[in-house]
């Protein structure tokens, strides 16, 4: 397989030969997505493998080398597929001085990587496990294929008065979602980034990415913000107040963010992140809730491999996953107060 950095102008029409990779593609592996995560000091670097566009995110780490980071990737649709990739995207990484590369492949979590020179590792997205919708059928066959729950929560808060709009990204209005974020975090376990960053982030994305808030009387209830590539969308941020104000909100907010992915072309709607499968009913994971909420939608709950690093030059690699990364991780967090991936 022949590997090598994209030209400029395959790099112009990135978001495309994503969407093309054989597995559909991701949103995390888009042109946005990298260019965002420069702002935190990571380098992006697009690989062409063949017929397979690979997004990689790179830092430099001090007596080691090179870093790499696939988020979401790389694209592949089969085992088979990321078996034949692995010694050419090794060797092409090793001759660019990376030490060791994380990978996140979209493969069904029952696939067996074991034999694979692989070191499974923690999830980075936490969308590793979650529900997706199809948005291939009408929308009126969209809401009747959503569980009971879900399609009562939304004709209940359309009766109740609850309204949803499409808003633009304005510093007053990522000031309002920031407030919600702080507010739904608080007490919750989550953690959220600095609003700069958030604020960056819509920006970016253009008409990619839409901004929704959820209204009750007069007052913002609920937020969200979503963005699509290809024929898929993502559900990235979510957002509400604490006190329950109007039943069903969110999922009428949810709701019109499936119309509004739909109208974009996607054709598969990620609610992007819920507890594993196995811990979907227990109540004690910081996720239940998250996982009450969108598998009213859908009650199928698809779980990824996870995350593997491959171990590019095995000596350093070994020092930086059983010692070095932890402490990175730590003190990145302690100082930015953010993931350090």
């Amino acid at each position: 397989m022949s590997l090598r950095f994209a030209t400029d102008d395959e790099i112009t029409q990135w978001d495309s030969l994503i969407a093309a990779n054989s597995s559909g593609g991701n949103i995390l592996q888009g042109r946005s997505f990298l260019e965002q995560k420069a702002e935190s000091g990571w380098t992006p670097r697009y690989i062409k493998a063949d017929d397979v566009a690979l997004s990689i995110l790179e830092k430099n780490i001090a007596g080691l080398g090179r870093l790499w980071y696939c988020p979401k990737g790389p694209g592949v649709s089969s085992k088979k597929q990321l078996e034949k990739l692995l010694p050419s995207l090794s060797q092409f990484a090793k001759s660019n001085g990376v030490f060791s590369m994380k990978i996140e492949p979209e493969l069904d979590h029952t696939v067996d990587l074991s034999e694979l020179n692989l070191i499974k590792t923690s999830p980075i997205q936490y969308n590793y496990a979650t529900v997706l919708i199809d948005l291939s059928p009408s929308l009126d066959d969209i809401l009747i294929s959503l569980n009971q729950k879900g399609r009562h929560a939304i004709r209940r808060a359309e009766r109740d008065g609850v309204t949803v709009k499409k808003v633009p990204v304005t510093t007053e209005n990522c000031k309002i979602m920031y407030d919600l974020f702080i507010e739904t975090a608080t007490g919750a376990g989550f953690v959220i980034r600095p609003p700069e960053y958030y604020q960056s982030f819509y920006k970016r994305y253009g008409s990619d990415g839409q901004l929704f808030f959820a209204y009750f009387e007069g007052k913002v209830v609920a937020g969200a913000y979503a963005m699509v590539l290809g024929q898929k969308s993502m559900y990235k941020d979510g957002a509400s107040v604490r006190e329950r104000t109007a039943y069903g909100a969110s999922h009428l907010l949810q709701w019109e963010v499936i119309k509004w992915a739909k109208s974009k072309g996607s054709k598969e709607h990620d609610l992007a992140g819920v507890p594993p499968i196995a811990e979907i009913k227990n109540p004690n994971h910081p996720f239940y809730g998250l996982g009450r909420f969108k598998t009213s939608f859908n009650k199928t709950v698809t779980q990824y491999v996870g995350a593997y690093d491959i171990p590019i030059q095995p000596v350093k690699a070994k020092l930086w996953h059983k010692y070095i990364e932890k402490v990175v991780r730590k003190l990145y967090f302690k100082r930015h107060h953010e993931s350090y991936y």
